[in-house]
């Protein structure tokens, strides 16, 4: 027993051993993020090799707020993160569960059709549903055209799909036998089983709208509607390019995705890892 403990120390300080240089490469470019924007824009290019802060956050904060309004523009992303979050974990929920619970004409069909839709690059429809939603619908400059145009997402459905799958049929069996509705099964019994895919894929889109840049570019042409990406890239001028202001809003576009990592990391990696090990 003795032998085996000593071992299992002895991988395991060789396993942080490997992963703690990896884990100060993968650490050290949002360490001199934060460092710059300490730093005015003379000093981010300065030839000198600086790694410990200075004192400049607060002006290039400040200046960053008189540029571009960047708290609007941080309560707009945030905003629109959990709203798109929430709703479309609830949609690609129900999606999955009646793809992987459900018997109909067209199933494999339609599961084709939504991988297929995996390998379209987001290029190809941007212009289609620009014209559609700014045109057609006149809802440019909108909080809809920014939250529910990508709600659907292909990649959720097929990560509830197999959540669900992996699920005893028996135990939804037992409670139809018991008279309890669908939507209760639903609800009180599938949702719950599968908090810790939900909890991943929270992060997953939550992150996918909070860096989302290219389409709130284009459909809102306001400045009190720009998100936070959109705003950070005012600051990119053909003659001047406030750099310490860059710095500083990227560090606060960081935080929140941090932020909600460390609050749901235990699920995300549960989430990740479901069905690895059978």
């Amino acid at each position: 027993m003795r032998s085996k403990s000593r071992s299992l120390l002895m991988r395991r300080l060789a396993l942080h051993a490997a992963l703690t240089p990896l884990a100060i490469i993968w650490l050290f470019p949002l360490w001199m993020m934060f460092v710059f924007s300490t730093m005015s824009d003379y000093g981010i290019f300065s030839p000198d090799i600086v790694l410990w802060p200075s004192t400049q956050f607060i002006e290039n904060f400040q200046n960053l707020q008189a540029d571009t309004d960047f708290l609007r523009a941080m309560f707009i992303s945030i905003t629109v993160a959990v709203i798109y979050t929430i709703l479309s974990v609830m949609l690609t929920s129900m999606a999955g569960w009646a793809l992987a619970r459900y018997r109909f004409a067209g199933r494999s069909v339609v599961i084709a059709i939504i991988l297929g839709t995996i390998t379209l690059p987001f290029a190809v429809v941007v212009i289609p549903q620009f014209i559609m939603v700014a045109r057609e619908f006149r809802l440019a400059n909108t909080w809809v055209a920014l939250i529910v145009p990508p709600l659907f997402n292909s990649l959720g459905v097929l990560f509830m799909r197999q959540a669900f799958s992996m699920m005893p049929s028996e135990l939804f069996d037992a409670a139809r036998v018991e008279g309890v509705k669908e939507w209760r099964i639903f609800l009180h019994i599938a949702l719950p089983l599968a908090r810790p895919t939900m909890a991943a894929l929270s992060i997953i889109l939550f992150l996918a709208s909070w860096n989302n840049y290219l389409w709130p570019l284009l459909i809102n042409s306001r400045p009190g509607m720009m998100t936070a990406p959109v705003a950070l890239g005012t600051l990119i001028g053909l003659t001047k390019v406030s750099w310490g202001g860059i710095m500083a809003g990227a560090v606060l576009l960081t935080a929140p995705i941090l932020f909600v990592f460390i609050f749901l990391q235990r699920h995300f990696i549960s989430g990740i890892t479901a069905g690895a090990v059978k």
